[in-house]
């Protein structure tokens, strides 16, 4: 009997070891005391305010990019008139829908926007391909669902392109996204 009072012992006084649960009301209470609960609704707040921005920023940039399909490639082109290259159509579509001056170049784009992963891709980023024999000679801008808008070359026109073709897989440089503080100031 001593064995089973002393295992009885020993399970109660492990038992009462843990406090029981909170409930949601305790718990808000709680965080509302420590000043906590307001902060972090601010913050949630600015957060989704951010992913609505950028939502829209991207969806304002695709749709814009959309509006140029079927303008023709000019080599140094950088306006509907007179037609696009890839560098100069994504310059233009940066420079109209956010006012963001991205350099002239497709290296030179780049070198002045922040390297994602490929998974990471959204709307409005940045791709890069090696179609010239050299790094960074081609960039488009993605529009989603493994798509990419872009002013492909001599006698084509503003197009949209899966970048899952086996020439483009080949090609593929990598993934940016733009940064405001990447880019150059605007001409005067």
């Amino acid at each position: 009997m001593t064995r089973w009072l002393a295992t009885l012992l020993f399970v109660c006084a492990t038992a009462h070891a843990a406090p029981p649960p909170a409930t949601n009301e305790e718990l808000e209470k709680l965080l509302a005391d420590k000043g906590l609960i307001t902060h972090m609704n601010k913050a949630m707040g600015q957060l989704d305010t951010v992913r609505q921005n950028m939502g829209t920023q991207a969806s304002e940039l695709v749709s814009n990019a959309m509006g140029f399909l079927g303008v023709p490639y000019k080599r140094g082109g950088d306006s509907a008139e007179t037609g696009f290259d890839c560098s100069g159509f994504v310059r233009a579509i940066y420079e109209q829908t956010v006012g963001l001056v991205l350099p002239r170049r497709a290296k030179e784009q780049a070198a002045a926007t922040d390297r994602i992963d490929k998974n990471d891709l959204q709307p409005g980023d940045l791709v890069f391909f090696n179609t010239m024999r050299r790094a960074f000679s081609h960039v488009g801008i993605y529009v989603g669902d493994g798509k990419f808008i872009h002013a492909p070359r001599s006698g084509a026109n503003v197009r949209v392109e899966d970048m899952r073709s086996s020439y483009w897989q080949r090609r593929f440089d990598g993934a940016r996204r733009p940064v405001e503080s990447a880019a150059t100031p605007p001409e005067q």
